[in-house]
């Protein structure tokens, strides 16, 4: 079966850190290039960051610059979000997802969900004031 698992989630207090995990089960994470989105309730879903294959870069949307970072184990097929200086604006559910390439305007949910193979179900990440 084919799925990735998120966790790592939960409440933190503003100018904390969490790191989420995103576990892939039934497909090889060096396939695919890996995108992190959230959905803050009553909003669109959007955009975090995007992990090419390839070449391994992450891009970030402007908003997780600097504070937020993707990276991976060797080996392992699990990609992790490193969030630092949360805001509670940050809170939201966190999903990770599988697409061939991170392409032009990945960030924007409306296009980048014809190009999705797989979601996880996604991580509630809290942060309070």
């Amino acid at each position: 079966q084919v799925q990735l698992v998120e966790s790592g989630g939960g409440l933190v207090q503003s100018g904390g850190s969490l790191r989420l995990s995103c576990a892939a089960s039934g497909l090889t994470l060096d396939l695919y290039a890996i995108a992190w989105f959230r959905q803050i309730p009553g909003k669109e879903r959007e955009g975090v960051s995007c992990w090419n294959r390839g070449d391994e870069e992450s891009t970030y949307v402007d908003s997780a610059k600097g504070r937020f970072t993707v990276s991976r184990k060797n080996g392992e097929n699990t990609m992790f979000l490193q969030m630092n200086s949360l805001t509670p604006e940050d809170t939201a559910v966190y999903y990770c997802a599988t697409m061939a390439r991170c392409h032009s305007g990945w960030e924007d949910y409306s296009r980048s969900y014809y190009y999705i193979d797989v979601w996880g179900q996604g991580t509630q990440v809290t942060v309070s004031s």
